[in-house]
């Protein structure tokens, strides 16, 4: 019997969509904290909306390119089970964070195209996990929450010795046919549960759990 659909789901920002995404059977919820996000939190925001996730809910924290000095903030105001870093930190960046602040990572990589998963490869030794999102345009301010897409079969019978997540555009009426086409086992969304940039909507938050996860 394969094991269920992994869900994330990231940039949350208020009591009602993060009780949706729990109460709806999220795996993992992720907040953000990388100011030029709509989805950006303060450490005591962050802190308020994490501190009811049950155990069984792993918390995730976004940074792109991060300081020392911020990520040293968060761990002492907000509780995370995960660093996502979502930035260009080159693989001894990552490696360093993890062992310095004893976090798992998970290594985002922008994809467009099929020679963009060559990259992953630098990170498969040192990140927990590798998330594939849609690359973001070249005008873009933000690397991610783009809603930018790929093609998810290039993703098909490539095999990385990490485990790994799919994100980028996916919403609850394309997510069952990402997975089919890319063989995740594990899937991401921000801006697809969203009715404006940084507004969640719970509904789509339980549409799109309940989609991944193939339930009624």
């Amino acid at each position: 019997m394969s094991k269920p659909i992994l869900v994330k789901i990231c940039g949350l920002t208020d009591e009602e969509s993060m009780e949706a995404a729990i109460e709806g059977g999220a795996d993992l919820v992720g907040v953000v904290f990388f100011d030029k996000s709509p989805r950006a939190v303060s450490l005591e925001r962050a802190a308020e909306l994490l501190q009811f996730v049950p155990d069984g809910v792993r918390r995730v924290g976004l940074f792109v390119d991060p300081e020392d000095a911020l990520l040293d903030a968060v761990m002492n105001h907000v509780r995370l089970d995960f660093f996502q870093l979502h930035g260009n930190e080159p693989p001894e960046r990552v490696e360093r964070l993890r062992l310095e602040y004893g976090m798992p990572v998970i290594k985002a990589v922008g994809v467009a195209t099929a020679d963009d998963l060559a990259l992953a490869e630098n990170y498969t030794a040192v990140a927990d996990w590798l998330m594939f999102d849609g690359k973001a345009p070249a005008a873009a301010e933000r690397p991610g929450g783009n809603a930018a897409s790929f093609d998810w079969s290039i993703l098909k019978e490539r095999r990385w010795p990490c485990p790994w997540m799919l994100a980028g555009g996916l919403t609850a009426t394309n997510v069952g046919e990402a997975i089919r086409r890319s063989g995740a086992k594990a899937v991401d969304v921000s801006s697809g549960v969203e009715t404006a940039p940084g507004v969640k909507d719970p509904e789509l938050i339980r549409q799109f759990i309940a989609a991944a996860k193939g339930k009624p």
